[in-house]
C-alpha cells in the first residue's frame, strides 16, 4: 500500500531544493518526489515502506530544519490533487543594478601637509 508523506523543509535556494530532492529520491521505497507549497518548501514523497521519521531526520541533517506535516494514504492524495488545480508561476528574477565603485581623490593639501609656496632655499 503506497503512502504519501509531506515534509516541510527550510529551503532558501535552488541548490537546497535539488539537494533535498536527491536525498529523498535515493531513499529505498520512494516512487515519486515533488515540491509543493507557495515557496516550494514542502517535499511530497509517495512510496511504499518509507520510514517517515528517518527521512525527516536525514533531511534535517543534510538540508536544514525539517518538520513532518502529514503521513497518509496516496490514493486519497490523488483524489484530492485532482480536485484542486495547481497554479504554476514563472520565476521572475530581480536584476540588481551594477555596483558603483567609489573614487577617492587625495589632494596634495590633504591631512594637514602643505607644500611651501616659496621653494627657493638660498636666502
Amino acid at each position: 500500500m503506497a503512502q504519501m508523506i509531506v515534509i516541510k523543509v527550510e529551503m532558501t535556494s535552488d541548490k537546497c531544493r535539488s539537494k533535498a530532492m536527491a536525498l529523498v529520491a535515493a531513499t529505498v521505497g520512494v516512487d515519486s518526489v515533488a515540491l509543493a507549497g507557495d515557496g516550494k518548501d514542502m517535499v511530497v514523497v509517495v512510496g511504499d515502506g518509507i520510514d517517515s521519521v528517518k527521512l525527516t531526520t536525514a533531511l534535517r541533517k543534510k538540508v536544514g530544519h525539517a518538520q513532518l506535516v502529514q503521513v497518509g494514504d496516496a490514493k486519497k492524495w490523488k483524489t484530492h490533487a485532482a480536485a484542486t488545480a495547481v497554479v504554476e508561476y514563472p520565476w521572475n528574477y530581480y536584476q540588481y543594478p551594477p555596483h558603483a565603485v567609489p573614487v577617492y581623490e587625495h589632494h596634495a593639501g590633504a591631512y594637514g601637509y602643505h607644500y611651501p609656496s616659496n621653494t627657493c632655499s638660498i636666502m
